[in-house]
């Protein structure tokens, strides 16, 4: 009978390489998003002191094979550390991609609406409901001169200040 080093169910023979090529490259994805985050976020996320070393460094270099050298270093670093170590940090990217997902579900809402001004006047009507502290008369005056704006191929300036008076009401509205 031929048997194979893993036949055996008693022996714990770790996880596989292809899991550990996993776990590294996950390690690494996590190292880049940390490089990303601004130094006051990063000062909150609790990481150990060699990490925050090894991600100021990585901040200093320019040159891209550098770079990438760099980050991999941090990478072994971080492997070097229980996942206990990194739980404040993960909860910071947990909070900062909950609130990303907000913030771009709120600005897809604001450019839907603002097509439907364009397209048609009982939109704005209900815009106005919502909102009785719009200035009516301006709005109105954008909404036109966006339309005008479109059907001339100029550029859509009109287009953006509507953007921006409806972010502003979103705004004063929370």
């Amino acid at each position: 009978m031929n048997r194979t080093y893993t036949d055996d169910p008693e022996h714990d023979y770790g996880p596989t390489r292809t899991q550990q090529r996993r776990d590294a490259l996950a390690v690494l994805a996590f190292a880049s998003q940390l490089v990303e985050l601004p130094p006051s976020k990063l000062a909150r996320a609790d990481l150990p002191e060699d990490v925050l070393r090894e991600i100021d460094n990585l901040r200093r270099i320019t040159s891209h094979i550098a770079r990438k050298r760099q980050l991999g270093f941090l990478a072994k670093v971080m492997r070097r550390h229980d996942d206990e170590a990194f739980n404040g940090a993960r909860a910071l990217l947990g909070e900062n991609r909950e609130q990303q997902r907000k913030e771009t579900a709120a600005m897809h809402r604001m450019e839907a609406l603002r097509e439907k001004l364009l397209e048609n006047d009982e939109a704005l009507q209900e815009l106005i409901d919502q909102h009785p502290s719009v200035d009516r008369q301006h709005l109105r005056s954008l909404i036109r001169q966006a339309r005008i704006e479109r059907d001339a191929n100029k550029p859509p300036r009109a287009y953006r200040e509507i953007f921006q008076l409806l972010k502003g009401l979103v705004e004063d509205a929370s």
